[in-house]
């Protein structure tokens, strides 16, 4: 990371500001994880068990169940993790034995929602998408419309796939970590600190490959993602792959996402037109495995209402796994959001 970074988040849509206000807490931003199988079944080793909870990060939550079983954390399995300023469903799983005890678990922050059996415990990554619940606040007639029409386009074009501000710590603190840790001015023993400040590495470079890609897009393909010869894309079931001809068609269908570069060893590049661009924000020497993240997102089961007496604009919306909320809201605000602005205004309140 040898040169500044003003991480702006740019998005396809260039139109007016939009200055609603928006806040995470557990009544305006509820998320709903969607599993990635059927647990009907109700017959296994492992013990599913749905979950909600209010104020409280996953990683906490995990720790109040270790503790209550008093079991090592690493025996309890999830698929992600939630924000902590909001309201979360969730699965996580445990060994079938404990049932018996999990009955009588009672917590504040915490309510067990049910429970089915399974052949498999949850690891990272079994979900298939987030269900999230927002109010708006401060909203105008005119911008109840507006928000209607560009969360319908992003569902029609698509919206870039970010990571939002959560990913890089309040003031962003975490991004000066990670460049002293990979340029060796900073040594961490940590395993666990170590992968996520690598993590956050790559997702500086992604986020910046993105955003020249997205400005690309703005000036020569009218705000439509623009595809490159030579990018990867990925099928529905997860398979990366560089056709020989831009399959147009494939894209706007939402068959195939373009995939942006996420450095490290182990992982596929890009060729011709699009490496020219990704090779600016590639590490060749980073130890880290790689990965490949879709570029383009398309949002799903919109909904929404307006109380045009209270300004108040609800909606709901679903977004792949790995996915940002917040990153959804800035594409129709067009303007990027903060975490410390929110921790400001909840102080006055």
């Amino acid at each position: 990371m040898s040169r500044d970074y003003t991480l702006r988040r740019e998005y396809l849509q260039n139109g007016d500001v939009m200055e609603f206000d928006f806040e995470q807490n557990e009544k305006d931003f509820i998320v709903d994880e969607i599993a990635h199988v059927d647990y009907k079944k109700d017959k296994g080793n492992f013990l599913i068990i749905h979950v909600k909870k209010v104020e409280m990060t996953t990683w906490d939550m995990i720790a109040v169940f270790a503790k209550y079983l008093n079991i090592p954390a690493q025996k309890v399995g999830y698929a992600g993790l939630k924000d902590k300023h909001a309201t979360t469903t969730q699965y996580i799983s445990i060994e079938v034995k404990y049932e018996k005890i999990l009955k009588k678990f009672r917590h504040k922050q915490i309510h067990i929602i049910g429970t089915k059996k399974h052949n498999h415990s949850i690891r990272m990554g079994d979900l298939s998408a987030n269900r999230f619940h927002i109010k708006l606040y401060g909203v105008t007639p005119i911008e109840a419309g507006r928000i209607e029409k560009l969360a319908r386009k992003s569902q029609a074009e698509g919206l870039p796939n970010y990571f939002g501000y959560q990913r890089f710590g309040r003031d962003e603190d975490s991004i000066e970590q990670a460049k002293k840790m990979i340029e060796g001015e900073l040594h961490i023993e940590d395993t666990k600190l170590k992968k996520f400040l690598i993590s956050i590495y790559q997702s500086v470079f992604f986020n910046e490959w993105l955003k020249e890609r997205v400005l690309l897009s703005r000036e020569k393909n009218e705000g439509k993602y623009m595809l490159l010869e030579g990018d990867i894309y990925q099928t529905l079931e997860g398979k990366l792959f560089t056709p020989k001809k831009i399959p147009s068609k494939d894209f706007a269908d939402s068959k195939l996402m373009p995939t942006g570069l996420l450095c490290g060893r182990d992982v596929y590049r890009s060729r011709g037109d699009a490496r020219k661009i990704e090779e600016k924000y590639d590490d060749l020497f980073l130890y880290e495995k790689g990965l490949r993240r879709p570029a383009i997102i398309f949002p799903k089961d919109i909904e929404s209402k307006y109380n045009k007496d209270f300004n108040i604009y609800s909606i709901a919306f679903t977004l792949p796994k790995g996915s940002y909320a917040t990153v959804f809201l800035e594409n129709i605000a067009n303007r990027n959001l903060k975490a410390k602005k929110f921790k400001e205004k909840k102080k006055k309140t």
